[in-house]
C-alpha cells in the first residue's frame, strides 16, 4: 500500500488559517492599539469555500457534507471566537465612561497662544477635538524628552482615530521662541499635523496650567530653572478634563508622563471617551 502525501500537504486555506492564528497575538505582543480587523477571522471559511467550488468542483452541500469537519473546525477555531472578541472588545468601551475632573462645569478657558510655525493658536482650533496637554521647556534637562517622546507613542498609536490632537506649553517663553519650537519638534520627530508646541505671555502660559490642574512656575532652585508637573491631561470636545479610574475606584485625574503604565491607560480611555461620543445621548430633562 502506497503512502499519499496528499494527507500532509497544506492548502491555500491551511497556509491563510494559520497566518491569522499567528496574526492576532503579534497585534497584542507589540500593542497595536488600533482595533483588531475581526473580519480576518471569516477570510479562511471564505478561502475554503471558494477553493473548494472553483479547484475542486463541489457545491456548497457537497462542502457541508463532505468536509463537514473542516468546515466546522474553521467556524470553531476562527469565526466564533472572532465574533465573541468583537462583542468584548466594544463592550469594555460601551459600557464604560470616563469622570470628571474637577467640577463637573469646568473648562479649559479661551486661549491665544503662537505655535512653531509661528501661527496663532487659539481654543478654536482644538474646539469639537478630544486633545491631550502638557507643559514642557525645550532646554529641559530631565524629564521633558521623556515626556515628548510618550506624547509621540500616544500620538502614534492613535493615528488611525480622527479628532485628536495635542498641545505641548512651553513654560520658557523667553528662550523658547516658534524657531526653536520648530526645531525641537523636529529634533523629538513630533508629527506636526495635529500636534502643536505653543509659547506665549508668560502670566497666560502659568494662569492656564492652573486650569488644567497641574504646576508650571519658574524656579531658581529646579534644574533648568523652571519646575513643571510631569502630567497629561486628557480634555474632551467641550474643553473638560477627563480622566479613567484606577483599581481602588479612584479618579486618576492626570496621567504620568514618564511613566509606561500610565501612557497605556491614556491610550485605552481615550478610545473610552471616543465611544462615548459615539453612544446615543440620552435626552437630557
Amino acid at each position: 500500500m502506497s503512502n499519499s502525501k496528499k494527507n500532509y500537504s497544506l492548502t491555500i486555506t491551511d497556509i491563510i488559517t494559520l497566518i491569522v492564528l499567528g496574526l492576532f497575538p503579534i497585534w497584542k505582543i507589540f500593542n497595536i492599539n488600533a482595533d483588531f480587523p475581526v473580519f480576518v477571522f471569516v477570510l479562511p471559511v471564505v478561502i475554503y469555500i471558494v477553493e473548494e467550488i472553483v479547484l475542486n468542483k463541489k457545491t456548497f452541500k457537497q462542502i457541508i457534507s463532505e468536509g463537514g469537519k473542516k468546515f466546522m473546525g474553521l467556524l470553531l477555531i476562527l469565526v466564533i471566537p472572532g465574533f465573541i472578541y468583537l462583542f468584548i472588545s466594544k463592550a469594555d468601551n460601551n459600557f464604560m465612561t470616563l469622570s470628571f475632573v474637577g467640577p463637573k462645569e469646568h473648562v479649559i478657558p479661551d486661549f491665544s497662544f503662537v505655535n512653531q510655525n509661528n501661527e496663532i493658536i487659539t481654543n478654536d482650533d482644538y474646539r469639537g477635538n478630544i486633545y491631550v496637554a502638557n507643559f514642557f521647556f525645550t532646554s529641559c534637562p530631565t524629564i521633558c524628552p521623556i515626556m515628548t517622546y510618550n506624547m509621540r507613542i500616544v500620538q502614534q498609536r492613535l493615528s488611525v482615530y480622527p479628532n485628536i490632537k495635542f498641545l505641548s506649553h512651553s513654560i520658557d517663553p523667553i528662550n523658547d521662541t516658534p524657531e526653536r519650537l520648530l526645531d525641537y519638534a523636529n529634533e523629538m520627530r513630533a508629527n506636526l499635523m495635529n500636534w502643536n508646541f505653543v509659547t506665549g505671555e508668560k502670566e497666560s502660559i502659568y494662569d492656564i496650567a492652573k486650569e488644567y490642574f497641574v504646576n508650571a512656575v519658574e524656579d531658581s532652585l529646579a534644574p533648568g530653572g523652571f519646575f513643571h508637573s510631569e502630567y497629561f491631561v486628557l480634555v474632551d470636545k467641550e474643553g473638560k478634563i477627563r480622566s479613567g479610574i484606577d483599581k481602588e475606584g479612584n479618579i486618576v485625574g492626570v496621567y504620568d508622563g514618564t511613566k509606561d503604565t500610565d501612557i497605556k491607560d491614556l491610550i485605552n480611555d481615550v478610545k473610552v471617551l471616543m465611544a462615548e461620543y459615539k453612544r446615543p445621548k440620552k435626552d437630557e430633562k
